[in-house]
């Protein structure tokens, strides 16, 4: 058996998910299928994270075991055209059988693109997410800080979360305004069901003047869910970086990768 990890990039609005459903029309489902025809044989994948519905991916990492012997290019070229147009594979290598492009990830960046204007978008539709009041940039970027460190994010967690416990380690919070777009950064090294999206409504709160910087440190110390702001839309959603230990040298070294720049004038 051979063990074989892929880069890959995907619009999520076209799909349920990552996840394999009994309708087939995720993106677990449709890469297994491309890959099965490719390999000769069924292969089930494991992905670094599992993206809800209307959740995009520019860097999703995931792995398969097959005893197909084919030449890199096939699970590159010869997958990409099985797929449909929204997802494709970025790269492949081949790497040793204690790999798991879940289990081992060390660190995840995501970054959600929020359209703040006066009326919603229409070219970047269900690619970005929308607010319209005018939202104070410097008091979100100031309540972002209060998340770095390690801390219980229950306050941020969906009631169906499944994680065995709700503590995580922010690296990384920040909260930057290019015109009108809103880009929120996040590095960890987890993120718990719901987590960033329940993080984006709070920020939104305090940017929109409803409740001060302070209320993001208080709403983790608190560790209730009720407190918090509702779900925000999954429309600006991106996993853009995975990062592993440098021994397995993945294309990238293991670094987080950079979200590509969308067309954000």
């Amino acid at each position: 058996m051979r063990r074989i990890v892929l880069g890959l990039e995907y619009a999520g609005d076209a799909f349920c998910g990552w996840q394999s459903q009994a309708h087939g029309r995720t993106v677990q489902d449709v890469l297994e299928r491309a890959l099965a025809q490719i390999a000769g044989e069924p292969v089930r994948t494991h992905c670094a994270g599992r993206t809800d519905t209307g959740v995009h991916a520019s860097a999703q990492v995931a792995h398969f075991d097959t005893r197909a012997v084919r030449p890199a290019s096939a699970w590159v070229r010869g997958v990409n055209a099985l797929l449909p147009p929204a997802v494709v594979v970025r790269w492949s290598t081949e790497v040793g059988d204690d790999f798991h492009a879940r289990f081992l990830a060390c660190e995840r960046q995501y970054r959600y693109i929020l359209h703040n204007a006066p009326t919603r978008p229409a070219m970047l539709a269900g690619r970005v997410g929308w607010y319209h009041p005018a939202l104070d940039v410097e008091r979100m970027a100031a309540a972002a800080q209060c998340l770095v460190g390690t801390h219980d994010f229950s306050s941020f967690r969906a009631a169906g979360c499944q994680a065995k416990t709700p503590v995580r380690v922010m690296h990384e919070a920040r909260v930057v305004r290019q015109g009108e777009y809103l880009l929120f950064d996040f590095r960890a090294n987890g993120f718990l069901h719901h987590m960033i999206r329940n993080l984006v409504g709070a920020l939104v709160y305090v940017g929109k003047g409803r409740y001060p910087v302070a209320w993001m440190r208080e709403l983790l110390e608190a560790r209730d869910r009720a407190r918090a702001a509702p779900t925000f839309s999954p429309d600006g959603l991106y996993l853009c970086g995975v990062a592993y230990p440098p021994r397995w040298s993945l294309p990238g070294d293991g670094r987080i990768i950079a979200l590509p720049q969308l067309p954000l004038v």
